[in-house]
């Protein structure tokens, strides 16, 4: 099984929607996790369209540790994102906290849950987890170190990577400082066909994968079109529009599912032991 966190640094990316388009069209049973410490979830009001009664999730967690009982609490708070899903996909929600006030109270919780999202390697399932904005009261950092896959969300333009800067090179120190640079990512919400025409018929760019990496000293893990009519479906639960099957933001998401599959794959090769080829 597998942890990938997404966050962001700044702004409004669409971690949120990012992070579930990518749940629901995962390869393998996946649990997702709302650990955004802004508490101010979604997937409640847009996706289940405010009919899912929720549950305590992650501030019942954090009562159940006190009690030490934070392992058989875990799938309690667990709810099904998509019933008609087949086995092998199934795709699970844990609830996030309902305001930022009760971020705080999350600190004692994030690293035995990071020790109880791993054990979930038992029954076959990975986890993502949305950290939401990186650095705010509560927010998730052993979740991040202990990751197999930390991606730094952000859009294309220059205000975006401006306000990634800082935190892509903060992040670089953190797991480079543990060996675990192949453990960072980019995952890049592409603007391009979004982005505005100029008065003069020139249309604006934003800046290539090519351009982001190398501006973030960090690999761009994957990339998904930047479609809000498409996004809804997601974010606001909205009925699919024409074509949402070929659309390049769901394609972006499968997509994003088998490099990030990828990456995992290549990383713990690397941690294989080797054969010495003794007989």
């Amino acid at each position: 099984m597998a942890v990938i966190v997404l966050a962001s640094a700044s702004g409004s990316p669409g971690v949120s929607t990012t992070a579930l388009g990518l749940t629901l069209n995962w390869h393998r049973p996946v649990l997702l996790v709302d650990a955004d410490p802004t508490g101010s979830s979604s997937v409640f009001a847009g996706y289940f369209h405010g009919t899912q009664e929720p549950t305590g999730g992650l501030i019942n967690l954090a009562l159940s540790l006190r009690e030490g009982t934070l392992a058989d609490a875990l799938p309690r708070e667990t709810l099904l994102l998509d019933p008609e899903a087949p086995a092998e996909r199934s795709a699970w929600f844990l609830p996030g906290i309902r305001a930022h006030e009760q971020a705080p109270s999350l600190l004692p919780l994030w690293e035995p849950l990071t020790e109880q999202l791993r054990a979930l390697d038992r029954n076959g399932q990975d986890v993502i987890i949305d950290a939401g904005r990186l650095g705010l009261a509560g927010w998730p950092q052993p979740l991040i170190a202990g990751s197999d896959l930390t991606l730094l969300v952000t859009r294309s333009s220059l205000p975006a990577l401006a306000g990634a800067t800082s935190w892509a090179k903060t992040l670089r120190a953190q797991f480079a400082a543990v060996g675990g640079l192949s453990r960072l990512g980019v995952l890049l919400v592409d603007e391009e066909r979004r982005w505005p025409t100029l008065p003069t018929g020139a249309r604006v760019r934003p800046y290539t994968a090519r351009h982001i990496a190398k501006a973030l000293q960090i690999p761009v893990v994957a990339s998904v079109d930047w479609e809000p009519e498409v996004a809804e479906v997601y974010s606001h639960g909205a009925r699919k529009p024409r074509k949402f099957e070929s659309s390049g933001l769901l394609r972006g998401y499968q997509g994003s599912t088998a490099a990030i599959q990828s990456i995992l794959g290549a990383n713990q090769a690397a941690l294989a032991p080797t054969n010495g080829g003794h007989a």
